[in-house]
């Protein structure tokens, strides 16, 4: 499998040690860096690992940061990507079976490198189970414009309110 990779300064060796661990599994490594400790910004990192996978020539991604949140904001904002923070093993699972999560996002400095390491082989084996539901689901997030302007745009979630509201959502 080709996996996008990439990281901010915080976690670099982090990220390099994650390089050699997916290498080693037999998989081809996309390492958009950071590939140093000079500060930087984690946007520019989920981008250039969110268009690897956006534009095909990555199967998947992985970024990683403090805490995971801003570079998995930032690997959301390219087209056609479904990042997950995660940190745990079953969230892994949950957003690849259920989601079609396509970037796996996580926090260096709060999960420990071995619940790493099984979120990422978890993330990478387990395959998308699409159904009526999660089809229809993920159809709504990727429905949702990209570089628009929503601010302001109080009924956009509306219909999905109401569906609430009336029980099209029930709980299994």
């Amino acid at each position: 499998m080709k996996i996008s990779i990439g990281c901010d300064h915080i976690v670099t060796e982090m990220k390099n040690h994650l390089v050699e661990y997916l290498t080693e599994k037999g998989h081809e490594v996309i390492d958009n860096g950071t590939h140093d400790k000079e500060r930087t910004h984690y946007p520019i990192y989920g981008k250039k690992t969110s268009e690897k996978v956006s534009s095909g020539e990555a199967d998947l991604g992985i970024v990683v940061c403090g805490t995971g949140v801003g570079i998995s904001v930032s690997a959301n904002k390219v087209k056609r990507i479904r990042a997950a923070l995660v940190s745990d093993i079953e969230t892994a699972r949950y957003a690849k079976k259920h989601l079609n999560a396509n970037v796996l996002a996580m926090g260096g400095r709060i999960t420990g490198i071995g619940v790493i390491e099984e979120a990422i082989d978890t993330f990478l084996e387990t395959e998308y189970e699409e159904t009526e539901e999660s089809k229809k689901l993920i159809e709504k997030i990727d429905s949702i414009p990209m570089n628009e302007d929503l601010i302001g745009d109080e009924h956009y979630f509306d219909e999905f309110i109401e569906k609430w509201n009336n029980g099209g959502y029930p709980a299994k």
